[in-house]
């Protein structure tokens, strides 16, 4: 037996393999298409003949494959020769995909692991790479050393909605940052300022915005939106107009910048006005519900 299989070889899954052979481990590779697979079998990877055969020849499976339903087209089939075994699934997808399919390997005899990478392909193996994990706590702790060489493993919980969780939130985070720099370029190049010469304002700027995040998670999870407000949102929603004008005026679009300046109106709306920014998540979380005042 191998000590891991890898099951999907685009870009991640390329590189996880790599990361594996890098650490020393005897790595078995799977994929729909077998020409990916003739690479990694120079660089020592033992190439399956079938999915079955992947499956079958190590204790933990790694599948890494584009959406949820292709790891189950692939798996279904071999169901049987999953019993026993560990599958880690770092495929992206959603809480409830996650759940639903770690419930599938369950009934199959496989403990279930699912993982988020918070990472690009080249990062993977590097000290920068971060790997969120959930599920079989027995699965992780019994292959953790392995997972391991793919840079630094989180574990958060045998519940393995929260892997992808987490990473959906992360990377609301990441394309929430992206969204205003684009505007921001945008809006600068539209003067005829280089980005490279804008962008290291921007970034100590911003650097300087992250600060406050801490302050941020003690007012949420307080539920206390109106003690110490610095700036509050009747007067940040003012100034938010001048953000979309001067895009306009520009000839910059304003479709990034409109989605909050709708969540701003709705909350002076809902009489927080002197609230801070942050009772804007109430917003977002109640939806329909009815909004009580701050």
């Amino acid at each position: 037996m191998s000590d891991i299989t890898v099951i999907g070889l685009g870009a991640m899954g390329t590189a996880l393999t790599e990361a594996f052979l890098d650490k020393g481990h005897v790595v078995t590779v799977w994929n729909r298409s077998p020409a990916k697979a003739q690479a990694l079998a120079a660089k020592g990877a033992i190439v399956a003949a079938s999915v079955e055969d992947a499956v079958r020849a190590s204790p933990v499976i790694v599948v890494c494959l584009l959406v949820y339903d292709t790891v189950h087209e692939a798996l279904a089939p071999v169901w049987e020769a999953l019993s026993g075994r560990t599958l880690v699934n770092l495929t992206n997808g959603t809480p409830e995909q996650a759940r639903a399919m770690s419930q599938w390997a369950v009934t199959h005899g496989a403990n279930y692991v699912d993982g988020g990478i918070m990472a690009v392909p080249p990062m993977i193996g590097g000290q920068h790479a971060l790997i969120l994990y959930s599920g079989s706590r027995q699965g992780f702790d019994m292959h953790s050393e392995q997972l391991g060489a793919l840079g630094t493993s989180k574990y958060l919980g045998e519940d393995a909605g929260m892997a992808p969780l987490h990473d959906i939130a992360l990377l609301a985070g990441m394309y929430g940052l992206f969204g205003g720099v684009m505007q921001a370029l945008a809006l600068t190049g539209s003067a005829g300022i280089p980005a490279g010469e804008f962008v290291p304002l921007l970034m100590s700027w911003l650097q300087a915005m992250q600060g406050g995040l801490p302050k941020w998670a003690e007012q949420i999870d307080a539920g206390d939106h109106t003690s110490d407000v610095a700036s509050n949102l009747g007067m940040q929603a003012e100034a938010y107009v001048n953000l979309i004008d001067a895009s306009k005026a520009a000839g910059i679009s304003t479709e990034l910048m409109l989605p909050m300046q709708g969540l701003m109106k709705r909350g002076v709306a809902a009489g927080k006005a002197n609230a801070d920014l942050t009772s804007l998540v109430e917003l977002l979380r109640s939806q329909n519900r009815s909004i009580e005042t701050a």
